[in-house]
């Protein structure tokens, strides 16, 4: 992969602000005609910095206005313990988020649910699925940010 120029970085954010913006917006915003510019855009698909394109979904309208963070411990750290909590875990459409972490915590889940008790089904799901040392939720009382749009400020 090259390294990104200005004019990459700069579709990269107009393009994570709206992945639908006409070529011929993005071209103009970037001082260049469509057909280098589209040029440009393929270019971080095939290399794999564009990886895909979404739809962002407003979960209150979804009835999905509860988000619940979920940190888990266990004492198990074999391959296959991993392979079954993962399996476990990637099964359950509410985690929309699943990081294994360092430090105290062992993996981070977001979930998101219409209510506590939707949530409580789906934590019942999690500790039947492999034995876990322990479980801990913490509530979204407010969203203050937002965003899937990474900083380009560190891209080369």
């Amino acid at each position: 992969m090259r390294k990104l120029d200005a004019i990459d970085k700069e579709l990269l954010r107009l393009l994570q602000e709206d992945a639908e913006t006409p070529m011929a917006k993005l071209a103009e915003a970037v001082n260049l005609s469509q057909t280098p510019c589209w040029r440009r855009v393929q270019r971080l698909k095939e290399d794999g910095v564009i990886k895909r394109q979404v739809t962002l979904l407003d979960p209150a309208k979804l009835n999905l206005g509860v988000t619940v963070f979920m940190t888990v411990r266990t004492s198990h750290h074999s391959e296959a313990w991993f392979r079954k909590f993962h399996a476990a875990v990637t099964a359950i459409p509410e985690v929309v988020e699943f990081y294994r972490m360092s430090g105290d915590i062992d993996y981070l889940l977001r979930v998101v649910v219409p209510t506590i008790a939707a949530y409580d089904t789906v934590y019942k799901r999690l500790i039947r699925s492999a034995e876990l040392s322990d479980v801990s939720s913490s509530f979204a009382m407010e969203e203050i940010k937002f965003t899937t749009a990474l900083p380009l400020g560190y891209a080369e």
